[in-house]
């Protein structure tokens, strides 16, 4: 049991983190429970969205998150039935794995003083104020389920996100730290069975010919199925990250999300505020990001997203997707 001055958080991912690191600022002591151990990598996009550096420098890593050399993302290339679309962020973004990200700010959390337990844990096991940040626990139904892949490579990469829409797929290619590239992306069950779960074999032809000259440094990672619609935690505890709602990885701000309402989560929990108004008011701050991806995504399945792509500059598209 958590005393009353403490409080318990259930994952240490980003959105655990940022829960812990804002309670742990506001002069809370804190335990972390996480399942794996870290370092680990993680299916991701692993790019931050250039809204990251303010959400960094508001839970006092960002020193430490520029420390691990993140590569920096300054364009964006959208590809989709025959429709490119390029353009240049608004902002600086960053490209930097999960296995280093999460482990710098696991290691943030102990350096300030919280406690960190290797094991499972549900929010029904302790005293509250508790804060959920475990990542999808929704069961999905069989049939046309998604699973995410990913791959490293190490080779030349220019400063650029690039994002292919193929059939039912989706994938992403961007530079991280130490020359790495990330590949990673989404595709149905039945279509990874048919290849035998090799992710290589559903890359269009233009990202093949991109890994083509690249090196891969480890086997592909498949994890799945995904669920986009996670139902929110009943009863007291705060739901953060994942565990609030799963933002489609098109977007490029599923990280930027979790530490926005990780650091939210903290604050609430500290402060004694009700858990129904800090969903409120994470619902109010991730509105327009879920309402534009939860729309992308149906006119994706309509096969009428290469007409909105010519209608719509990609940077406004891209910036319907920032929360």
């Amino acid at each position: 049991m958590a005393s009353r001055s403490s409080i318990s958080i259930v994952g240490a991912g980003p959105a655990g983190c940022a829960a812990a690191l804002a309670a742990i600022d506001a002069g809370r002591e804190v335990t972390l429970y996480e399942k794996s151990r870290f370092p680990r990598h993680k299916v991701c996009g692993e790019f931050f969205s250039p809204e990251i550096a303010d959400a960094l420098v508001a839970l006092n890593v960002w020193p430490a998150f520029s420390a691990a050399g993140p590569e920096r993302i300054t364009h964006a290339v959208l590809r989709l039935d025959g429709v490119i679309k390029r353009f240049e962020l608004p902002r600086t973004a960053y490209g930097l794995s999960r296995f280093a990200f999460d482990d710098l700010l696991l290691r943030e959390c102990l350096r300030r003083g919280a406690a960190v337990k290797v094991e499972s844990a549900s929010a029904g096991h302790f005293a509250h104020p508790c804060i959920v940040a475990h990542g999808r626990h929704s069961a999905a139904p069989k049939g046309e389920r998604l699973f995410g892949f990913k791959a490293h490579f190490k080779g030349e990469a220019p400063p650029t996100v690039e994002l292919f829409f193929s059939g039912p797929c989706y994938m992403g290619i961007s530079p991280i730290e130490d020359g790495g590239v990330n590949v990673c992306g989404l595709a149905p069950e039945e279509l990874l069975r048919r290849v035998g779960f090799d992710p290589q074999a559903l890359l269009p032809e233009p990202l093949r010919d991109r890994v083509r000259n690249l090196t891969r440094t480890f086997d592909w990672i498949v994890t799945g199925p995904l669920v986009f619609r996670a139902p929110l935690e009943n009863g007291s505890a705060y739901p953060a990250g994942d565990a609030l709602g799963f933002v489609d990885p098109f977007t490029g701000s599923g990280i930027l999300a979790a530490l926005v309402t990780g650091r939210l989560a903290g604050q609430a929990a500290s402060r004694g505020i009700a858990v129904e108004r800090y969903v409120g008011i994470c619902r109010r701050r991730l509105r327009r990001q879920y309402l534009t991806a939860a729309i992308f995504r149906r006119v994706l399945r309509t096969g009428m997203a290469g007409s909105l792509m010519r209608l719509v500059p990609g940077a406004a598209l891209y910036s319907l997707t920032r929360p």
